[in-house]
C-alpha cells in the first residue's frame, strides 16, 4: 500500500500490522457522550472510525459514555443512533459505559486494597488548589495516607448513598509532583445523587471519564482508541490505569489523537449549542441553522455530502478551522447530480401574455436532471397568465440587464420567447402586471426555426392557475463572525446573525411539487436547492433552502463595513495585486516572523489562497529550496486547494514529499498537515 494514500492514523495501523498485530485483533469504537446531539465535528470521528472498520473489515462499537446522569438523556441516545444510521454506518455492538459500572467499581476497590487509591473529603476548590501548577509541584492531600480499611469503608458508604454530592471523591494515588497535571492524584469517582437514564437509582457514585475510558476499551478489546487532541495529555493516565488492571499477556488498547473538526461561522461546543436551544435562538437541536447532523439533514444535506466533506477535510495532527464554504461546496456537488429540477417563484409578479389564448393550457416537458440521462422528465402546465420573479423585470434597463424589460425578448424556461410590451401599476406606482407578447412558433423542442432562436436571457416561471402556494424558509449563517467563540471580550451570543432566517409565506411552485416527500431534493431553477421540511403538511407545504446555486457569502460580506474591519490587514493591497502575488510577498518574510506576527501571516495566506487556482500555484512548486518562506506559502495554499476539491496528482505528491523531508521545521510541519488531507 502506498504511503501517500494513507492518513497518519492509517499509517499507525499499518505499522502495527507490519510489527505483527493480527488483522483479526483490529477493533474500533465511536464513544459519544449522550448529552446533546451530534454535530458536524463529530462526523469527522464517525467517518474516521467507521471508515477504518470498512477499510480493514474490522468491527466498530458504538459506546455511549454515559457516566454523568446530570447531563445525559435517552433522547440524546436515540438521536445519536439515528444520525449514525442516516450517515450510512452500522455498528457491531451497542455498548454503554454503564454496562461496566460494577466491573469499574470492583477494579477501584482493588486499587484501594493495593494502596493506589484513597477517599478524599476535601472541597473541590481545595483539591484543585493543592494540585499546583504545570511548573510547581502539587501538595499531598491530608487524606492521602489514610488506611486501606478507612478508604474501603468510606468508598462503600459513598456507593450506598450515605453522603451528599460533593462531600467525598475517590482519587488515584500516583504522583503529586508529576509534570503532567493529569497524573497528580486524579479523581476516579464522584457522588451524584441523580437517577441514571439506564441504571435508575442503582448507583450514587459515577466514574470519571478518564477511569471509564481506557477500562471500557479494554473490556471491549478495542485495538485503537482514537481521541481528539485535547486528550493527548491524558494518554499517560490512560496507560497508567491500564497498567493496574492488565498483565503482560493481555491485549491492550492504544490511544492515539487527531485534531478535532472546527468550522468557520460556527460553534461546536455542545454546551453552547444547548444554550442556543434553551434560549430560543433556534427552534431546537434540528433547527436547519444548527451544525448538528440532525439540523443539516433537515436543511437538506445528504449523507454523501457530509461523508465527502469529512474526506476532503482530512485527518490532521494540528487543530485548524475548515471553511464552511467547503461544506457548502460538497452539498452543491452532490445535489447537482441528484436533485430534480423544478420551478418556483419566491417573489412573484404577474405576467399576462396578451396574444396567447385565454383558455389554452399546454403541458410542456421538463428534464428532471440534465446531469443524469436516466432521470426522465415531467410535465409543467403553461397558460396565458404566469408568475415570474419580480427582480427578473425592469421597466427601464441598460444593455447589461439580460432579463425581461420593455421592448426586449427573453425565453421562458422550456417554453416560449416573450417580449415586454407594457405594465400595469397600482395607485402607489408599484408594478402589478407585465403585459407581454409571445412568439407562438418559438416553443422549446418544437423543431421550428423559431424554437432555435437565441436570446440572451432565460427566466423560470409558474402558471398562475396551476401554481401551488408554499412557505419557503431561507437560511443564512447563524453567526456574523468567522470565529464566534474565539473572543475573550465578546459573548458568542452577541454575534448572532439577525437575518439568519427569512420566511417567505407566499411562494408559488409548479404543481409537480405538490407530491413532494420527505428527503426529496429539488433544484429550484436559478434559485437554489430545496427540500421539504418536517413541519410541512398536504395543505401547507414548507420548503427549506439548503444552499444557493453558488457561494454568494463572500460578495455579501464585502458590502458589510463592520465585517471589513475584521479582515486581515495584509489584504489591504489586494485590489492592486493578484492574490497569488500577495501570497508570494507575505511568504518571502515568513521565516523571519514569530509569535502573533507569524500566526497573522499564516492566516492571511490561507485567506488569500481561497481566491487562487491550481494554475496560479503549480509553477511555484519548483521554487528554489533556499526560498523556504515561499515554499511554505505554497504548501499552505496547496492545502486550501486540496480542501476545496483539487485532485491529487504526481506533481502535488512530489512537492508534498519534498516538504516532508525538508530540514525546516515550519515547512515539514505544514507538509505533514497537507499530506494527511
Amino acid at each position: 500500500m502506498s504511503d501517500e494514500s494513507l492518513n497518519f492514523i492509517e499509517q499507525i495501523i499499518e505499522d502495527d500490522l507490519a510489527a505483527g498485530l493480527s488483522p483479526d485483533k483490529l477493533r474500533f469504537r465511536f464513544p459519544p457522550e449522550p448529552n446533546g446531539y451530534l454535530h458536524i465535528g463529530h462526523a469527522a470521528s464517525i467517518c474516521l472510525n467507521f471508515g477504518l472498520g470498512l477499510k480493514y473489515n474490522a468491527p466498530v462499537n458504538l459506546r455511549f459514555d454515559d457516566t454523568n446522569p446530570t447531563k445525559e438523556e435517552q433522547e440524546y441516545v436515540d438521536a445519536i443512533k439515528r444520525d449514525i444510521e442516516w450517515l450510512g454506518f452500522k455498528w457491531a455492538s451497542e455498548c454503554y459505559s454503564s454496562d461496566y459500572f460494577q466491573q469499574l467499581y470492583d477494579w477501584a476497590v482493588e486499587l484501594i486494597k493495593q494502596g493506589k487509591a484513597y477517599v478524599d473529603g476535601q472541597s473541590t476548590d481545595l483539591i484543585a488548589e493543592q494540585k499546583g501548577t504545570p511548573t510547581t509541584p502539587g501538595t499531598a492531600s491530608p487524606h492521602r495516607d489514610q488506611s486501606v480499611e478507612e478508604n474501603l469503608d468510606l468508598f462503600e458508604r459513598m456507593k450506598n448513598g450515605e453522603f451528599a454530592a460533593g462531600t467525598y471523591v475517590l482519587r488515584a494515588k500516583i504522583d503529586m509532583a508529576s509534570p503532567n497535571m493529569h497524573m497528580r492524584d486524579p479523581l476516579l469517582y464522584r457522588i451524584i445523587n441523580k437517577a441514571h437514564h439506564r441504571t435508575g437509582n442503582e448507583w450514587c457514585i459515577y466514574p470519571m471519564y478518564d477511569w471509564a475510558h481506557g477500562q471500557s476499551d479494554f473490556i471491549e478489546q478495542v485495538s485503537h482508541s482514537l481521541c481528539t487532541l485535547e486528550f493527548k495529555s491524558h494518554r499517560e493516565l490512560y496507560d497508567w490505569f491500564l497498567d493496574q488492571i492488565t498483565d503482560k499477556n493481555d491485549f491492550r488498547p492504544k490511544q492515539r489523537e487527531f485534531a478535532r473538526r472546527n468550522l468557520s461561522y460556527t460553534v461546536m461546543s455542545k454546551r453552547k449549542l444547548l444554550q442556543l436551544v434553551q434560549s430560543g435562538t433556534v427552534a431546537g437541536w434540528d433547527d436547519p441553522r444548527m451544525p448538528t447532523i440532525s439540523g443539516l439533514r433537515r436543511r437538506g444535506y445528504t449523507p454523501e455530502s457530509i461523508r465527502k466533506f469529512s474526506e476532503l477535510s482530512g485527518i490532521s495532527k494540528r487543530d485548524s478551522v475548515t471553511e464552511v464554504s467547503l461544506l457548502e461546496f460538497c452539498i452543491r456537488e452532490d445535489l447537482n447530480k441528484t436533485a430534480t429540477r423544478v420551478m418556483g417563484v419566491l417573489d412573484p409578479v404577474k405576467v399576462v401574455i396578451t396574444n396567447y389564448p385565454a383558455d389554452k393550457v399546454e403541458m410542456l416537458p421538463m428534464e428532471n436532471n440534465p446531469e443524469d440521462p436516466d432521470s426522465g422528465e415531467h410535465d409543467v402546465p403553461f397558460s396565458r397568465e404566469l408568475y415570474i420573479e419580480r427582480e427578473d423585470f425592469q421597466e427601464e434597463a441598460d444593455n447589461k440587464f439580460f432579463r425581461l424589460t420593455l421592448g426586449k425578448e427573453v425565453r421562458l424556461k422550456s417554453a416560449y420567447i416573450i417580449k415586454g410590451e407594457s405594465v400595469v401599476k397600482d395607485d402607489a406606482g408599484n408594478i402589478v402586471e407585465i403585459h407581454c407578447t409571445c412568439d407562438l412558433d418559438s416553443r422549446s423542442g418544437s423543431g421550428t426555426e423559431a424554437s432555435t432562436r437565441k436570446v440572451k436571457g432565460t427566466l423560470h416561471w409558474v402558471s398562475i392557475q396551476h401554481a401551488v402556494k408554499a412557505e419557503v424558509r431561507e437560511y443564512d449563517r447563524l453567526f456574523l463572525d468567522e470565529a464566534p467563540d474565539a473572543h475573550s471580550d465578546k459573548n458568542f451570543m452577541d454575534l448572532i446573525n439577525p437575518n439568519s432566517l427569512n420566511i417567505i409565506k407566499e411562494a408559488y411552485l409548479e404543481p409537480f411539487l405538490k407530491d413532494a416527500k420527505a428527503d426529496d431534493k429539488f433544484q429550484f431553477q436559478r434559485v437554489g436547492y430545496f427540500t421539504l421540511d418536517k413541519d410541512s403538511t398536504s395543505d401547507h407545504l414548507i420548503f427549506n433552502k439548503t444552499v444557493g446555486l453558488r457561494d454568494s457569502w463572500a460578495k455579501q460580506n464585502t458590502q458589510q463595513p463592520q465585517q471589513q474591519a475584521a479582515k486581515p490587514q495584509a489584504q489591504a493591497g489586494q485590489g492592486q495585486r493578484k492574490p497569488i502575488d500577495e501570497i508570494k510577498s507575505i511568504s518571502k518574510k515568513y521565516t523571519n516572523l514569530s509569535g502573533a506576527k507569524l500566526d497573522s501571516a499564516r492566516a492571511n495566506i490561507l485567506k488569500l489562497a481561497e481566491s487562487i487556482s491550481y494554475e496560479d500555484l503549480e509553477p511555484l512548486f519548483n521554487t528554489s529550496a533556499k526560498k523556504v518562506g515561499t515554499r511554505i506559502g505554497v504548501m499552505l495554499s496547496l492545502g486550501v486547494l486540496l480542501k476545496k476539491g483539487q485532485p491529487r496528482n504526481a506533481e502535488i505528491d512530489a512537492f508534498i514529499q519534498e516538504g516532508l523531508s525538508d530540514g525546516n521545521e515550519l515547512l515539514s510541519a505544514e507538509a505533514e498537515i497537507v499530506s494527511s488531507q
